[in-house]
């Protein structure tokens, strides 16, 4: 597995549905309560959560290669039966990150359920994984040589990565980019096709 530093911070955010026998249903899916009497527990306790996490997430390639640093936010629900459902990373990152993240809390075991008023219930939480490595200036050449071709978004205007590094000269600072993202191609360019690679992306420049 690929070497990498991860920081993960938990909340609890306590919006629970189908709560309250007194509720009709579209209210009770609305009742926001500020505690739950059991909270849904994972296999082991919250350590082994970060445990998990901490095993099964790995740096994504263009991450590695762009050195790409920040956080994803990852909420989720554990369902009344503890399945972990309804997944959704916030976009800030890109370079595969966001769907590394929730590829792997989808994947987490079973939790035991939150418990209120005697019944289970959903419970929404939050994750935040932190992806964090050394930075450094990036080679024009180590990308060309990767597995994934890159296409530059300069000032608006869209380059190749030889007609970026004509800009930029051999390497650039990770701290310029300002997203990374797949590249799709709408019109079919043939100057933005590149043969032999798994995927391209999008690499914009911060203006």
């Amino acid at each position: 597995m690929k070497h990498l530093y991860l920081i993960l911070f938990l909340l609890i955010t306590p919006f629970l549905s189908n709560a309250q026998t007194n509720s009709t249903p579209d209210t009770a899916k609305r009742k926001v309560f500020t505690s739950v009497e059991v909270e849904p527990a994972f296999p082991g306790g919250i350590n082994q959560f970060y445990q998990y996490i901490n095993t099964h997430v790995q740096y994504p390639d263009v991450a590695l290669l762009l050195g790409v640093n920040g956080k994803v936010t990852v909420s989720f629900w554990v369902d009344k039966s503890g399945r972990v459902v309804d997944v959704k990373a916030q976009k800030s990152l890109g370079s595969g990150c966001e769907y590394e993240a929730a590829k792997v809390v989808s994947s987490s075991p079973r939790w035991r359920p939150g418990i209120q008023n005697g019944r289970p219930v959903r419970v929404q939480y939050t994750v935040e994984v932190s992806f964090t490595k050394t930075k450094r200036k990036i080679a024009i050449k180590e990308l060309k040589d990767s597995a994934y071709g890159f296409v530059f978004n300069i000032n608006n205007t869209l380059y190749t990565i030889d007609e970026a590094e004509a800009q930029l000269g051999e390497t650039f600072k990770q701290a310029e980019i300002e997203s990374t993202e797949l590249f799709y191609n709408p019109d079919n360019d043939r100057k933005f096709i590149i043969a032999g690679k798994k995927e391209i992306y999008l690499i914009k420049l911060k203006s």
